[in-house]
């Protein structure tokens, strides 16, 4: 007899994504769960009893970062991969410390998915690969640091523009734009 197939929950507002990504993974022998939001995510992991979850950092005006915390408590054993279309040291930083077992920017393929739940992390070719040459912009840096701050104020946008000293429209404008992207990404 075979060993059953590993169960992914696969937890993004963007139905396409999970679509694509589903159909991806269920093709590599993986057994696929879907959500779309908080409630949904719970209610599936209460179901299906995933081994792993493919968590996106935003799911609509909800964080996902506050989710991995419960998706732990409903089922301790769970590995999470927390994915981003706006990555920064601060929130990988955040997910991790959260539980998240990894985090990966968007856009991902289901290989990149399946490494990062699958493997054992990155071995040291990989990681010095993955090290910029040349220090990362101004900018990058500014969306960083306002990324760890805001982790630290839970989300408030009001709590977080007072610490930075920013006028708390100054601090939507800088969030409501993407990050800088590094040389060569």
């Amino acid at each position: 007899m075979s060993e059953p197939a590993a169960t992914i929950l696969l937890i993004d507002d963007d139905e396409v994504f999970v679509r694509v990504l589903s159909r991806a993974l269920t093709a590599r022998g993986f057994t696929v769960a879907t959500a779309h939001d908080r409630a949904s995510a719970l209610a599936a992991c209460a179901e299906h009893r995933p081994d792993h979850a493919v968590l996106d950092l935003k799911l609509g005006s909800e964080n996902g970062l506050g989710l991995i915390p419960e998706l732990l408590a409903a089922s301790p054993r769970l590995r999470i991969l927390l994915l981003t279309g706006y990555a920064s040291i601060a929130t990988a930083v955040e997910a991790i410390k959260r539980g998240a077992h990894d985090y990966l920017a968007k856009p991902v393929d289901a290989d990149q998915v399946v490494h990062a739940l699958l493997g054992d992390g990155h071995d040291d070719a990989e990681l010095e690969a993955a090290l910029p040459d040349a220090p990362p912009p101004l900018k990058r840096l500014e969306w960083e640091h306002i990324q760890r701050v805001l982790a630290e104020c839970d989300g408030n946008i009001s709590e977080t523009a007072r610490r930075l000293g920013l006028h708390r429209r100054t601090l939507q404008r800088k969030l409501a734009k993407r990050p800088v992207r590094e040389a060569g990404h």
